[in-house]
């Protein structure tokens, strides 16, 4: 009965797929001694004061309901942390929401601004859950290869794009530092972008998960720029090793968030009140709790980078999060796919396929560098051994 009743069932959902990245890790997860550099989670534990301060919630008996946007008290330490690190300036009681990690963020935003038959902008290569999140709301992705522009989104190529499609096009997504490349944006780049936007009637998504994994010069919100017109998406599983605890959040213009906070309320509620509680401590007391980790991870990208590059690859310097998308040597013919599922079964190195990123990223690999200093120098030994037998 139940295969029967799945062709009558929503054909947006039955028609995707699963991750690729997801799938693929747990394939090459079989293989024994496995190297992995797969899935982009800090290595390192959650902080014990944000530990600490989820149980004395649960002994404090915080297990009830909270107000479906998060706690207040939550979205006032969230505030105060995006304005002193960002010059962000959101009302924590109408511009702020939390969220079920930064993923839900997305999809509340999307299910909130999307009609079918209107599409949206997505700069490749790029983390691929904008597009099936897309397609869920009967929206069409609109791809911008970004490989023959450094992996930065140029301005006119964006007004080019939404001149061909302006009709439909409802929002653009930026991701920076950005998921595979580890390429971030600057301040003039966000200025040329936000001076094309504001021409138009629509809104960009500003994924700035890994804000605080910024190399080198500070990083600059697009919120600063064009606040008007943005939603930015943030959170706390990467800046303080909270993939595991689900607290995204989207800050943006009062109107637009009061929508997407329906979805939310009418998809999970609320987030535990307990986790809320970490996330509360994590944003108020936790200031400097990235850079530790950043530090460590600047010294892991050298290693790796220098390991790659001595292997034959080529890599654009990451400014920030924790990958490295490296080009495949020349003298290498399979296309990323085979190379990365041969490099895990006769190498026992695990990556992930550039392919999977959209357009624009065959012929890479991205690496992630959220692991051990031993592991990767393994990996690194194991890759030059690999290619020099190609």
């Amino acid at each position: 009965m139940s295969s029967s009743f799945v062709s009558k069932m929503n054909k947006r959902v039955t028609s995707l797929q699963q991750s690729n990245i997801l799938l693929f890790n747990q394939e090459v997860s079989q293989i024994k001694d496995i190297v992995k550099l797969t899935i982009g989670e800090p290595d390192f534990n959650t902080p014990d004061h944000i530990k600490k301060a989820a149980i004395n919630a649960v002994e404090d008996n915080e297990s009830h309901y909270t107000n479906s946007r998060g706690t207040l008290e939550l979205r006032q330490a969230a505030a105060n942390y995006f304005h002193k690190k960002y010059d962000l300036n959101f009302d924590p009681k109408d511009q702020l929401l939390i969220t079920a990690g930064a993923t839900g963020a997305i999809f509340s935003a999307f299910e909130a601004m999307l009609n079918p038959g209107d599409s949206v902008i997505i700069p490749t290569p790029i983390f691929p859950f904008y597009i099936p999140i897309t397609m869920l709301n009967g929206a069409k992705p609109i791809f911008i290869d970004t490989s023959k522009n450094n992996f930065v989104l140029s301005p006119e190529k964006l007004e080019e794009t939404i001149e061909a499609n302006k009709d439909t096009v409802k929002a653009i997504v930026l991701n920076f530092p950005t998921n595979p490349t580890g390429v971030t944006y600057r301040k003039e780049d966000l200025q040329k972008i936000a001076d094309v936007v504001k021409k138009y009637d629509i809104m960009i998504l500003s994924d700035e998960i890994y804000s605080e994994l910024t190399y080198g010069e500070k990083h600059i919100s697009m919120g600063t720029i064009l606040p008007e017109q943005t939603l930015v998406v943030n959170g706390v599983s990467k800046a303080f090793a909270m993939t595991g605890w689900r607290i995204g959040v989207i800050g943006g213009p009062a109107d637009v968030i009061n929508e997407i906070a329906k979805v939310s309320e009418f998809t999970i509620t609320s987030s535990a009140a307990m986790v809320q509680a970490a996330a509360k401590e994590a944003f108020t007391n936790g200031f400097d709790d990235a850079q530790p980790m950043k530090e460590e991870y600047l010294n892991r990208q050298k290693l790796l980078k220098k390991g790659l590059e001595k292997a034959g690859f080529s890599c654009p310097n990451p400014d920030g999060a924790f990958y490295i998308f490296a080009k495949i040597p020349e003298k290498i013919k399979e296309n990323s796919v085979d190379f990365a599922r041969e490099l895990a079964n006769k190498a026992k190195v695990a990556v992930i396929p550039g392919s999977f990123f959209g357009p624009g990223g065959e012929g890479y690999l991205r690496l992630s560098y959220a692991a051990s200093e031993d592991d990767l120098n393994l990996a690194v030994q194991r890759i030059q051994k690999f290619v020099e037998s190609k």
